[in-house]
């Protein structure tokens, strides 16, 4: 019999605000460690919190972005559990009464299907410090663990799915489409190497028909590549488990994306293992209808608008168009390549094809590209305009990309312009035909359809004796008149 998968996600977020949620500490990155932490980020007695009001605003746009509840009123509780990064010795969260309510996500996944996400919720909660396990040792040698409090008291809004997804794909897409929603919406730089978003993963598994099976938790995966890998991972281990004859035992999971390995790190709490009650020190955060209404006005273009503008404006693809909307910084790479190019398919498929691939392969973002959007532009109206070919251009763009200037400087210098002049290119058309007069005779008494296969040989020639920079379609019109004449 087969296994159905089950799979929901808790996402948190970190928000972009400029000081913590309940202090005026900075939230800025990449300062001396617990140079940011306050006194009231480390809840020292006489201190009183203050809820931070941009983080109240930014997850209300979230909540609006997702068509959800939003409470009018919001409690915040105490969240009481230990560890070492944790300084208050509690998590101020909130529980029973969340800023955000149901929403839904609507997704499009690889096969064109469509599929719906629920939101259970959204809330607003304090992050942790850090713990730092490699570099500290002490005066034998033995490791140490260094405590950073910089990040204590970071607002986030950590956004719980219903367990709508079945496989790992659809969980990714479902990741991929938060981040292009929060960083859309401005509220969260969504930035996963510095953990600005992380993923939970719960994950069951059970016969078709038969009731939810136990579920595990797997903490802070931070790339969506880890994500597939972890959720396959843990869900061929359940279904050994089970296919062995023994029982999967409800705990969190950690997973190590530099070995394909993951382990049980405890067993899973309950909320009630976790002594929740409301917090003494906030009164409850009351909005009003006229706050929702401006901050409603105000949202920014969304992914699916996004979308549905690239297809209506520049005739892409609905599958072209979902991949070049869903991250705003690639959106907004592609608008700029293509209107300085003057050719919004040609764009999308160098944005999505040479461009990713070169991304990738050196795992940077498209902020960090050596070849700018302007550049890619400049370097597509040389293709328009024949003063390359297009295999020419990736020539100029490998060394666009090593820094070697722009597209037109590059051309100039390299002297890679397109061979355009026809009277060059019928000499070396003549001389190919003359040289060759087994392959000709072939050609000759071939019939069409043989004929346009064939005649690639004689392309091929044409492109060696020219290093490549004869014009494909001059050339190809002049090979038939010679070839057929």
């Amino acid at each position: 019999m087969s296994w159905e998968t089950v799979i929901g996600l808790e996402v948190h977020v970190q928000l972009a605000t400029a000081s913590k949620l309940f202090s005026a500490s900075s939230t800025r990155t990449g300062d001396e460690p617990n140079s940011n932490a306050s006194l009231i980020d480390l809840a020292m007695p006489g201190t009183l919190p203050v809820v931070n009001r941009e983080a109240i605003r930014h997850a209300i746009r979230f909540g609006l972005a997702i068509d959800a509840e939003i409470g009018r009123r919001s409690v915040f509780e105490r969240k009481n559990y230990f560890y070492p990064d944790l300084p208050k010795g509690y998590q101020t969260t909130q529980l029973a009464e969340p800023i955000v309510g149901a929403g839904v996500v609507e997704l499009q996944l690889e096969d064109g299907t469509r599929k719906t996400v629920r939101i259970h919720h959204a809330h607003l909660e304090e992050d942790a410090g850090k713990s730092l396990h490699e570099a500290f040792s002490d005066e034998t040698g033995r490791a140490m663990t260094g405590i950073d409090l910089n990040r204590a008291g970071t607002p986030l809004i950590e956004i719980v799915s219903e367990p709508d997804m079945s496989n790992a794909e659809e969980a990714v897409a479902f990741a991929r489409k938060l981040h292009a929603i929060v960083t859309s919406l401005g509220i969260s730089d969504g930035d996963m190497s510095q953990g600005n978003m992380r993923f939970d993963v719960n994950i069951s598994v059970r016969r078709p028909g038969e009731p939810l099976g136990t579920r595990t938790e797997t903490k802070n995966l931070n790339s969506f590549r880890f994500m597939e890998k972890a959720i396959k991972l843990e869900v061929e281990r359940q279904i050994d488990v089970l296919e062995d004859g023994g029982e999967v035992v409800q705990e969190t999971r950690l997973y190590n994306g530099e070995t394909n390995t993951a382990r049980a790190m405890r067993s899973k709490e309950d909320a009630n293992d976790y002594r929740y009650f409301p917090c003494p020190d906030l009164l409850p955060v009351l909005v009003s209808e006229e706050e929702i209404n401006e901050l409603r006005d105000a949202l920014p273009e969304l992914p699916d608008a996004r979308k549905a503008r690239f297809v209506e404006t520049y005739a892409l693809s609905e599958y072209d168009a979902d991949l070049l909307s869903a991250d705003l910084a690639t959106a907004a790479y592609f608008e700029a390549a293509a209107k300085q190019g003057g050719d919004a398919k040609l764009a999308a498929n160098w944005v999505m094809g040479e461009l990713t691939a070169r991304l990738n392969t050196d795992d940077i973002g498209i902020a960090q590209s050596p070849v700018s959007a302007g550049h890619l532009g400049e370097l597509i109206l040389r293709i328009k305009d024949g003063t390359i070919s297009s295999k020419i251009a990736k020539q100029v763009f490998d060394a666009c990309w090593a820094g070697e200037g722009s597209p037109d400087q590059i051309i100039e210098s390299k002297g890679l312009k397109q061979m355009s002049d026809t009277g060059e290119l019928e000499k070396i058309v003549d001389d190919i035909i003359a040289n060759h007069p087994a392959q000709v005779e072939d050609y000759r008494g071939s019939d069409d359809a043989k004929r346009k296969k064939k005649i690639g040989f004689f392309v091929g020639q044409a492109m060696k004796a020219t290093q490549g920079k004869a014009n494909p379609q001059q050339l190809n019109q002049l090979l038939q008149q010679k070839l057929n004449g």
